[in-house]
């Protein structure tokens, strides 16, 4: 048994998140978190609201709030919709938190004493008609790189480059849209990335196992060139920025940047968690080496958009300050699910938000469609069209009308039991053979994070299942040879057991009704890839009872209403 510590990219605390931030952080690991707990290891997910930055202030000033209920609330909002998707954290953390303000405070600290925090003056954009210095997404522009006139200060989401709000061509104010800005002088500290660089390089270059996307990303901003990187802000809500725990003069009315404290949260989240349960040195042992984390592999899931500070930004903080930090051994990332080809929008009704989600579908609708289309190798599009077509043939033809079938049939001719007597023949054993093969691919594609592989080998064990159906006929045998029906229906009702046990990661609702439907209950161990063994786990006599339908079609009605709400290809 191995210790696995899973973390995924923190929602932001303005608002209920899309399909699309769902698909490309928090569901993969979810699904990863669940495939490892049936293999037998020890699990933690860890994920929590990023509660810093400009976005939170206005957005709570927008709802008439202070910050700190708006964010109270959300955390709340958010929180309840990560359940009813069955996101199995096992803490869901606050960036606001006290330990997430002591740690990023302590991550300074250790950086200065090293020597890589240094005090600047900066010119910084100042919007005389909102009153305020900008932080660097609330100042927009032109891209100097590519042209992209929709670039932020921070980051160009056209062309991937971290920028400064200064670089910004023609800039106006996010906030307000006013182009009545100016420079001004502030003081701020900065990150000297370029001092940890070499170690960064070599950091970076030993992870071969990296998935390419997230390797990829990684050594652009190396080739590009490390830049040192200011960390705090001109703020009133965020981290306070400290020296040797009391206030850093010349810095009392500034917070560390969000994208300094918020990484720091994985590490705050699991100390929350800790503490909670009344173990307050119990995060060690995932987090220090020289506590025994030592053993632990760490897995982070997040969106592109997100890599470069995970392996450029956050790495030289741990790396810089000197401490024995576990650091992630694996980074999987993914490209965007976008809508019809565009991206989501609330405010030009473009695509669906979480909450809205689940008014429409139970949860494990969403869930296999966004891992069977899993946006790994490049960008994918959500269609209402494709969203139909695969609901209807994966889930209700193939999987739900299998399980249905054979319980039903078992109901009427072998008094709802799990039947004895018959031998295998020459169909059940090119089935063992043809499952071993299946359960061995999907265990793999698991295992190497591949999620759309991991749905296509489990769909192909479904589709296995009723075509061994199919070709063995079961209600023909039973007409002239009840033992021979009695291998096919108990191979089948096997089959059922072994579907709830693959789809416990990826469909959990909906496996728990498939485990009962043959009186089994999750959770399960993962299947091994001995299929004869598999499909002789029921007992002889174990009752059966069917299901309610697992799977109602989607139908065409359902989707003009849907496209017409939240828009489509013509939206």
């Amino acid at each position: 048994m191995s210790r696995i510590l899973i973390t995924s990219a923190l929602p932001y605390i303005n608002g209920i998140k899309h399909l699309g931030n769902l698909a490309g952080s928090m569901l993969p690991a979810d699904v990863y978190a669940r495939f490892m707990r049936a293999r037998g290891h020890e699990v933690l997910y860890i994920c929590a609201t990023d509660e810093h930055g400009t976005p939170a202030e206005l957005a709570a000033a927008k709802a008439g709030q202070d910050v700190r209920t708006y964010c109270d609330e959300q955390h709340d909002i958010q929180r309840r919709a990560g359940e009813q998707f069955g996101l199995s954290y096992d803490w869901f953390g606050r960036s606001s938190s006290p330990q997430n303000r002591e740690l990023t405070q302590a991550f300074c600290e250790a950086l200065d004493k090293n020597g890589l925090i240094e005090e600047r003056t900066d010119k910084m954009v100042y919007s005389i008609d909102d009153g305020r210095f900008l932080p660097d997404r609330y100042v927009e522009g032109t891209c100097p790189h590519c042209g992209y006139d929709k670039a932020r200060g921070d980051q160009c989401d056209n062309c991937g480059r971290l920028l400064d709000p200064t670089d910004l061509i023609n800039p106006y104010s996010a906030v307000s849209g006013s182009r009545n800005l100016e420079v001004r002088d502030t003081k701020h500290l900065y990150l000297l990335q370029t001092k940890v660089e070499g170690r960064l390089r070599d950091w970076i270059a030993s992870h071969d196992n990296w998935p390419h996307l997230a390797k990829s990303i990684a050594n652009k901003h190396l080739e590009e060139g490390l830049i040192d990187r200011g960390i705090t802000r001109d703020l009133a809500w965020g981290v306070p920025v400290t020296r040797d725990g009391k206030p850093r003069p010349g810095f009392e009315n500034k917070v560390f940047y969000v994208w300094f404290d918020a990484p720091v949260e994985y590490i705050g989240a699991t100390r929350e968690m800790f503490d909670a349960k009344g173990d307050p040195e119990g995060w060690k042992k995932w987090w220090r080496l020289d506590a025994g984390a030592d053993d632990v592999t760490y897995v982070e899931f997040m969106g592109k958009d997100n890599v470069a500070f995970h392996t450029v930004s956050f790495p030289a903080t741990i790396l810089g300050s000197g401490e024995p930090w576990k650091m992630v051994d694996t980074l999987k990332a993914f490209n965007w699910l976008n809508w019809y080809g565009g991206k989501f929008s609330t405010s030009m009704n473009r695509g669906v938000f979480m909450d809205q989600a689940l008014e429409l579908l139970p949860a494990d609708y969403w869930r296999w469609y966004l891992i069977a289309n899993s946006p790994e190798s490049s960008d994918s599009s959500f269609t209402w069209e494709q969203f139909q077509a695969t609901i209807n043939k994966d889930l209700a033809d193939v999987l739900g009308n299998f399980v249905n079938r054979i319980v039903k049939f078992t109901e009427s001719k072998f008094e709802a039991k799990v039947p004895e007597g018959g031998e295998a023949g020459p169909l059940e054993e090119k089935l063992h053979a043809d499952l071993s093969t299946l359960i061995a691919e999907a265990t793999q594609a698991f295992e190497d994070m591949e999620m759309r592989k991991a749905a296509q080998a489990i769909r192909r064990i479904w589709v296995l299942g009723n075509e061994y159906l199919q070709e063995a006929a079961p209600w023909t045998a039973f007409k002239t040879d009840t033992g021979r029906a009695a291998v096919i229906v108990r191979h089948g009702l096997n089959l059922v057991r072994l579907y709830a046990s693959l789809a416990q990661p990826l469909i959990p609702s909906t496996a728990e009704k498939i485990a009962q439907s043959v009186g089994e209950s999750l959770p399960m161990t993962w299947p091994s890839t001995d299929a004869k063994a598999e499909l002789s786990r029921l007992p002889v006599g174990q009752g059966v009872a069917a299901a309610e339908v697992l799977f109602k079609k989607i139908e065409d009605e359902q989707v003009a209403e849907w496209t017409q709400r939240f828009g489509g290809s013509e939206a």
